[in-house]
């Protein structure tokens, strides 16, 4: 098998989008992504970067299913990167985030995204303007929280009850239109009033997106699995320690699935068993917005768990990346 460093090193990030290629490994929660990934970038020579919107915080490691670092078999970028009392915005995501991928483009390797945050995956692979204004502005966080810990339905819905003339131009999954139509509407402004036209997404790299796909019962089963082994591995004590630090619910960080509910328990608000539960079913109904996601994004090659396993997955993502000559072919959303 031919690896990255055999190959002739090019400086992708000079070239046209079409040349920067860039694997993405995508699927619900639990459904075995991160180990999917880390073996394809093993055998490709390269690293991970991680596409998820709380493992980029410090010390959250056993609610985010986080590859502890003694076990990981090749680089995790984009994870570790914030403290849990500071918001992390989506804007300030795709820039680190761009940087590792350009690195690794620069030095000839094929990246690997991996995760399940579908706006931060946009974020970094399409061409995706965010509002004016500071980076970290309160405004745009709470949509962006909305939208990643609710859904891109949640916040599209926030600005129709808000706006309906403005919901009505606007893509239900288009995240940033409708971050910077709420962003107008608090300035006294109407996006709708203000329309120009949208424009297609473009493509920033050329992504080759493929997505974990499993029955629900058993995707189910292996929420209920991993949550079971999360507060068995000590989730408790982390959030605990992590309370300490400044995690408080009034943060990104406080709103992650696990976190949330057992500061709440830890808080008196609810039992220990009962948080689980919560968790259990939080995690259900995230891992089914994500499906939506990814069967509205349209580009995702899916990959049935009951038709191969993971080595047999690998080699058919690691073969398709080694035998393209030609620049990978994406589709532009609406």
């Amino acid at each position: 098998m031919v690896s990255a460093g055999d190959r002739r090193r090019r400086p992708f990030v000079s070239e046209p989008a079409a040349f920067r290629r860039v694997i993405c490994i995508v699927g619900p929660t639990a459904s075995g992504k991160s180990a999917l990934s880390e073996l394809v970038a093993q055998r490709l020579g390269s690293s991970v970067v991680s596409v998820d919107a709380m493992q980029v915080y410090r010390g959250m490691d056993v609610g985010t299913a986080k590859t502890p670092a003694a076990e990981r078999r090749v680089p995790l970028l984009m994870v570790d990167v914030a403290n849990v009392d500071e918001d992390y915005s989506v804007q300030r995501f795709q820039h680190d985030a761009r940087s590792c991928v350009d690195e690794l483009l620069e030095r000839g390797a094929v990246p690997v995204l991996c995760g399940g945050t579908g706006l931060y995956l946009d974020a970094v692979i399409d061409e995706m303007d965010f509002p004016s204004g500071e980076m970290g502005d309160d405004r745009r966080l709470r949509y962006e929280r909305i939208a990643a810990e609710q859904g891109a339905e949640a916040l599209h819905a926030l600005l129709a009850k808000r706006d309906p003339e403005s919901a009505a131009l606007i893509h239900p999954n288009n995240v940033r239109r409708c971050v910077r139509a709420l962003e107008m509407l608090d300035e006294g402004v109407s996006y709708a009033q203000n329309h120009e036209g949208l424009k297609s997404h473009v493509p920033h790299y050329a992504a080759r997106i493929w997505a974990i796909s499993m029955p629900r019962e058993l995707l189910y089963e292996r929420i209920d699995q991993r949550v079971d082994r999360m507060f068995e591995d000590g989730l408790v004590e982390e959030v605990r320690s992590l309370h300490k630090r400044g995690l408080d619910r009034a943060h990104t960080a406080g709103q992650a699935i696990g976190y949330k509910e057992v500061l709440a328990a830890l808080a008196g608000e609810c039992s220990l068993d009962e948080a689980r539960d919560e968790v259990k079913r939080r995690t259900r109904r995230y891992a089914k917005r994500q499906l939506s996601w990814l069967k509205r994004d349209g580009r995702a090659r899916w990959i049935d768990v009951r038709d191969m396993g993971e080595e047999q997955a690998c080699e058919l993502i690691v073969r398709d990346a080694l035998v393209q000559s030609e620049p990978f072919q994406n589709v532009e959303r609406g």
